[in-house]
């Protein structure tokens, strides 16, 4: 295995495990424990998993694989704080919705070669990839992973008895 290989092969390892605690902790939990704030006055533990799955769901055209599949997450989910717009999705749309992404994500994931992780995104233009080639697949993958974990670790906190 090249080290370029083993380098993309642990990001998404990493990646993978951080997608299933998220799908495990949150789809779980019943609507009563989705109602929990991670700290008093602040977000629920749906608002978070439904940021989670609308920030997912962004990286499909930012990354090239294909078009979101669920636009409608972004007003109540990123653009607007929580609980400032109703939700409109239950508990049970946002598992499958959360499924849904994360599997096409995955399987967009498995089509790119080494050199295509190394590719600009959709959101940087090819003269600013010129001086800052870091701002590529790859780094998303990596950004994105790190901001899940961050997110899971509210959410594990703000769980009940925890």
């Amino acid at each position: 295995m090249t080290t370029e290989k083993s380098l993309i092969d642990s990001a998404l390892r990493g990646w993978k495990f951080n997608v299933e605690r998220a799908g495990k902790l949150f789809g779980t939990l019943s609507p009563e424990q989705l109602e929990h704030e991670v700290a008093p006055g602040r977000n629920r533990l749906i608002y978070l998993w439904g940021h989670l799955a609308a920030v997912n769901d962004r990286l499909l055209p930012l990354l090239g694989i294909g078009e979101r599949l669920h636009p409608e997450f972004d007003a109540m989910f990123i653009s607007n704080p929580d609980k400032s717009v109703p939700l409109t999705v239950s508990e049970q749309s946002l598992k499958t919705a959360w499924q849904e992404i994360n599997q096409k994500l995955s399987d967009g994931f498995a089509k790119f070669s080494d050199s295509e992780w190394a590719q600009r995104h959709t959101a940087v233009s090819v003269e600013d990839f010129e001086r800052e080639p870091h701002r590529n697949r790859f780094g998303v993958l990596l950004g994105r992973t790190a901001h899940l974990a961050y997110h899971l670790g509210q959410a594990a906190l703000a769980q009940p008895g925890a």
